[in-house]
């Protein structure tokens, strides 16, 4: 069984310009902000990003590095709509897919399970019809005639997703209330990188936590990089909550003075700003 651990640069060079992109965690819960980071740090853009959004769209919209986005919604949680990502939106720096949570999550499970589509009540006689006239209908082929929403599947070049615990061979542990769907963007995309808070041996996964928590698993992962505090600022229960604080700042600065305050360098370097900050 192969070591797969890495580092976030390591992950990043094996991403492309044009690359469909899926980020796992949900609005500003266990988002993989060290690998977002890290990819903001490289100059891979023109990317089609599918994500449950939080900050990683707002930044990566902020820097230009978004040519599609597939979503349900874009938020900071506690700060409803991602200021970022509504600038980007508004100035039409990218095309948007906005689609119902469920038929987001029939994407990806149409995609994990190497389906074409997956029939999904979702989205029939609302405006997402309206605003994705791509979308089609299916009839069901049995006796009740019911018409579903065919809704496709979100097939992914890489994902990225965060984790509480790993181990080296890309068992992934999540030790929250939600596992918010990152093992479907695993088993969705051609390549997975995992970051976790902390690598740990096989055996000790277990100690923690029952066998179920381990969500993601080891074959559906390219690589894994150890990250502490990885997923700051937003939140990775029970080892830290969301850095409020920090969010705040980051939804009020304009992005330029953002990113030069705590994107240069390197992710020791992010750290050490946010401990100086805090």
């Amino acid at each position: 069984m192969a070591d797969k651990t890495m580092t976030a640069e390591e992950v990043v060079s094996r991403l492309e310009s044009g690359m469909t992109l899926g980020i796992g965690g949900w609005g500003s819960r266990r988002k993989p902000m060290a690998l977002v980071r890290a990819l903001l740090r490289s100059d891979v853009t023109d990317l089609t990003v599918v994500s449950y959004g939080g900050p990683d769209v707002g930044m990566l919209a902020a820097a230009g590095r978004i040519r599609k986005l597939v979503a349900a919604f874009v938020t900071l949680d506690s700060i409803p709509l991602e200021p970022h990502y509504r600038a980007a939106r508004e100035r039409g720096a990218f095309e948007l897919m906005e689609i119902d949570e469920a038929m987001f999550l029939w994407g990806l499970r149409a995609a994990a399970n190497r389906l074409p589509f997956l029939p999904v009540r979702a989205g029939i006689g609302s405006d997402v019809m309206r605003v994705n006239p791509h979308l089609r209908t299916v009839t069901s082929p049995y006796g009740d005639r019911e018409t579903f929403v065919a809704m496709p599947a979100l097939r992914m070049d890489a994902a990225l997703v965060h984790v509480g615990r790993a181990d080296r061979l890309g068992n992934g542990q999540y030790l929250g209330p939600d596992p918010y769907f990152d093992d479907l963007f695993c088993e969705a995309a051609d390549a997975a990188y995992v970051s976790c808070e902390r690598i740990v041996d096989t055996a000790e996964l277990t100690k923690e936590a029952a066998p179920q928590s381990l969500l993601v698993k080891r074959h559906t992962v390219t690589g894994v990089v150890e990250a502490p505090n990885g997923a700051h600022f937003t939140s990775c229960a029970p080892d830290y909550g969301r850095d409020e604080a920090f969010q705040k700042r980051y939804a009020t600065t304009p992005w330029p003075e953002f990113a030069a305050g705590f994107l240069v360098g390197d992710e020791q370097a992010y750290q050490a700003a946010v401990r100086e900050e805090s």
